[in-house]
């Protein structure tokens, strides 16, 4: 019976204690509204007169088959590998990444804009400002692994928006010159090999001459020495395609006569050109012609997909005026009772 009269004496008190305590709140009121409606001019000041930033985005995709068709015309024929949209994609891709064109953008772009007073901080604490405010970055890298964003913030909407579009346009022209560089690397190598192939079929050519030219000298050696001045043949001799062989390059080639075989000897040693008895060469300067005049900067081809380019902005993204004055306002209620409460504390003590 006790225990339960001080249980409620208790209870009593702490509600006693409570209601005094608002009180002495209540009492601390304009301390309350005062912190609060500094803190909330505060805020409101920093939402309504800090300068506004913006953030300007271009998308890019992977480019359409017809897109990519003006690097491969001619290619099939010339037997060299059709470019995929993989493989044109992939090049813009590494220099829409390459640290080397955001540091172009950097120097041409970033720095020109900047007041004497920013510009004069030091330069890698410029670059980590620079970075802060641009980015490249692929957005859902798991449902749309090949959809990249180029984001710019700043204070001037013109500005991020052109530096967003001017960055894809770099990366589409580093990319353009890549391709080209590869094209002309592709038909350099593959005219250097057919070179090569036309260098041995005449090199070859000029010894099977040679061979021809020594064989008619031994064989008009023994068509002097057996008297043999015209052709010892008839057609019973050379009914077979080996005889006829060998009546024409092999061991009976004396039996020509010696009139035929220094006929054919003296045409031979004043040949100076081989090329019209090579029968594969004509195909292959063919071929090499054919890749001389591949287009290797054709027109109307694009390395990528411009999906949405960058808009200029018309709504800032920070700072957000009703989330700061609405902070501030809660900010200021809370460190207003705080002070009242101090206050109260320190009433108490005396």
């Amino acid at each position: 019976m006790d225990q339960r009269i001080t249980a409620e004496q208790s209870r009593a008190s702490d509600e006693i204690d409570l209601v005094e305590l608002v009180k002495q709140l209540w009492m601390q009121k304009w301390l309350i509204v005062g912190c609060t409606l500094l803190i909330t001019a505060i805020a409101a000041a920093y939402a309504f007169l800090s300068a506004p930033t913006y953030q300007a985005t271009a998308g890019v995709m992977p480019p359409r088959l017809s897109d990519i068709s003006g690097y491969n015309l001619g290619r099939s024929e010339a037997k060299l590998r059709e470019f995929t949209v993989k493989d044109v994609y992939g090049v813009f891709k590494r220099n829409l990444l390459s640290g080397s064109l955001k540091r172009q953008l950097f120097e041409e772009a970033y720095l020109p804009s900047l007041s004497p007073e920013e510009a004069s901080a030091a330069k890698d604490t410029l670059w980590k400002r620079f970075n802060a405010d641009f980015s490249v970055q692929a957005p859902d890298v798991k449902n749309n692994p090949d959809y990249y964003e180029v984001k710019v913030v700043g204070k001037q909407p013109e500005v991020v928006a052109d530096w967003a579009n001017r960055y894809v346009n770099m990366a589409a022209d580093k990319s353009a010159e890549v391709m080209q560089a590869n094209l002309l690397t592709e038909i350099g190598t593959e005219t250097q090999s057919l070179s090569r192939q036309v260098d041995a079929l005449r090199l070859t050519a000029a010894k099977r001459r040679n061979d021809r030219i020594a064989r008619l000298q031994e064989a008009l050696i023994v068509a002097d020495a057996v008297g043999y001045d015209s052709p010892q043949v008839t057609p019973g001799k050379t009914s077979s395609d080996g005889d006829f062989t060998e009546f024409m390059d092999g061991s009976l080639m004396y039996m020509r006569g010696a009139k035929a075989v220094k006929a054919e000897l003296a045409v031979l040693e004043k040949r100076t050109n081989d090329d019209p008895f090579i029968v594969e060469l004509r195909g292959i300067e063919n071929q090499m012609d054919f890749l001389q005049k591949i287009d290797v900067n054709p027109a109307n081809v694009a390395v990528y997909t411009l999906d949405s380019p960058a808009l200029v902005p018309e709504t800032p993204i920070k700072p957000n005026k009703l989330l700061v004055v609405f902070v501030g306002l809660i900010s200021g209620i809370m460190l207003g009772v705080f002070f009242a409460l101090f206050k109260v504390f320190i009433i108490n003590l005396k």
